[in-house]
């Protein structure tokens, strides 16, 4: 005869019980959580002003990024374009792949590194960059209206102040750490 089997009702709870916090843990709140809310609004920002050119060029967001940075007639290389605009090197290196067959980007090797390819926006992503920051422009206008000139002002500089902390912050060395005991199922 096969063993008893414990109700899943009191699987349930015996779990429940041992994932619950400790009484005296802090709370999070995470639609009060800074990250959070810089988070979901940069991802709204990004994305209401993308279906705008998403749409009329048929280009995506790292494409869109791609070409902003690009757009004042620089030349760079996939890894600081990376750098540049905060994404990852496969998320770039797939926008370039798209932005190649597409004719938005011209890839070239570098005068002093052969292996190093530089990019730099064709005519056409030039046109693109042409009309979108007019708009890119008004969409932040329209965003920031609900600040006064002195709150803009100041946003300004506390999200400065914000990012060189969390630069200050990223550069640390991450902490040594207990290896965490393993939970019994």
């Amino acid at each position: 005869m096969p063993p008893a089997r414990r109700s899943s009702t009191a699987s349930f709870k015996t779990t429940a019980k041992s994932a619950a916090a400790p009484a005296d843990m802090p709370a999070l709140h995470l639609t009060r959580f800074l990250p959070y809310r810089l988070s979901v609004l940069a991802n709204t920002v990004s994305h209401t002003l993308a279906k705008l050119y998403e749409k009329r060029f048929g280009i995506t967001i790292p494409e869109w990024r791609i070409i902003a940075v690009l757009g004042g007639g620089e030349t760079m290389s996939a890894g600081e374009i990376a750098q540049r605009t905060a994404m990852d090197k496969v998320q770039v290196s797939r926008a370039i792949s798209r932005m190649l067959d597409s004719a938005l980007i011209l890839r070239e090797s570098g005068d002093t590194d052969r292996r190093k390819a530089l990019l730099t926006l064709t005519p056409k992503a030039l046109a693109i960059y042409a009309e979108i920051v007019p708009m890119a422009l008004t969409y932040e206008e329209e965003v920031t209206d609900a600040l006064s000139i002195d709150e803009r002002a100041q946003l300004d500089t506390l999200l400065s102040r914000l990012q060189a902390r969390a630069d200050q912050l990223a550069a640390r060395p991450a902490p040594v750490t207990a290896q965490a005991e393993p939970v019994d199922e």
